[in-house]
């Protein structure tokens, strides 16, 4: 009976609305439902480590990776047109550092940790309908029409942000990072720990910067955040976004810097325009 509370969320009191415990209960079967379906795609990922590591996790590591190819074709396409002197130097992705596992439990841990990430990634958009399903009794009929697309791009700018942190920041990130030497005396071999912390962390915070848009429209929607704040303090944001590009590409070159930076910047006007239209709905309501 009390799995079974878990599951239902539609408690109320004598007066037809739910009480103070009655949400609380709703709460804790929706984060239930969230939880054990993250853990179900968890388990089911960790049986594929060949997929989640070899193709996935140590992706970046091999020469032939899909953004070291397109980075080097793009240095030899502005060599031609005489836009870049050496093109070679966006050819990257030769590493020599070695990876190492230190602990006798760190590859079986490390792989648990990862299949939790996959599941967490992968079941994203039921845990957002879980969340929406939760404020959805609060909510006016008006707001329900107009939130029934929250699931749709969060998932796809959450999506999105991973991406790009793998595709884009990861690489360029390990290029500069596993190829840093103080010295020709220090060989470069890292944990494998090490390794896996900063590609989770990064695609994983990459995917929460780029749900700025949704954060935008709820504090417009509040009142905090308003076009005329952003429009107004949009040179300062250029300049952090710029100096948040150069801190994630260290590399000397500017392309790659820029690569990193034009899609926090439209990131940033996208948010200006979802604020926008937030506060022209509810001047008409």
């Amino acid at each position: 009976m009390a799995l079974f509370g878990l599951f239902n969320t539609n408690k109320k009191n004598a007066d037809g609305e739910m009480s103070f415990w009655g949400h609380i209960d709703a709460l804790r079967g929706h984060l239930f439902r969230s939880v054990l379906v993250v853990l179900i795609v968890a388990v089911v990922v960790f049986f594929y480590p060949e997929i989640l590591f070899d193709k996935i996790i140590f992706g970046p590591l091999r020469s032939d990776f899909l953004t070291y190819r397109a980075f080097c074709k793009l240095g030899h396409w502005l060599q031609q047109n005489n836009l870049f002197k050496d093109g070679d130097q966006l050819c990257f992705g030769n590493y020599t550092f070695k990876l190492q596992s230190l602990g006798l439990s760190d590859q079986f841990t490390s792989q648990m940790w990862i299949a939790i990430i996959a599941g967490i990634i992968i079941g994203l958009p039921y845990v957002l309908w879980e969340v929406w399903r939760f404020i959805k009794p609060a909510l006016k009929d008006k707001e329900k029409k107009a939130s029934t697309s929250f699931i749709f791009f969060a998932t796809i700018l959450f999506l999105t942000g991973v991406l790009f942190a793998y595709y884009i920041i990861v690489p360029l990130m390990v290029n500069f990072l596993g190829n840093y030497k103080v010295s020709n005396m220090v060989e470069n071999n890292f944990t494998m720990d090490s390794y896996i912390d900063t590609i989770t962390t990064l695609t994983v915070a990459t995917g929460i910067v780029f749900e700025l848009p949704i954060i935008v429209f709820f504090l417009t929607k509040f009142g905090i955040m308003t076009p005329q704040f952003m429009r107004k303090y949009r040179k300062h944001a250029i300049v952090v976004i710029l100096v948040v590009a150069g801190v994630i590409t260290p590399s000397p070159d500017v392309t790659s810097q820029l690569l990193v930076a034009f899609p926090l910047y439209l990131l940033y006007e996208a948010s200006i325009f979802v604020s926008m239209f937030e506060m022209k709905r509810k001047a008409k309501e």
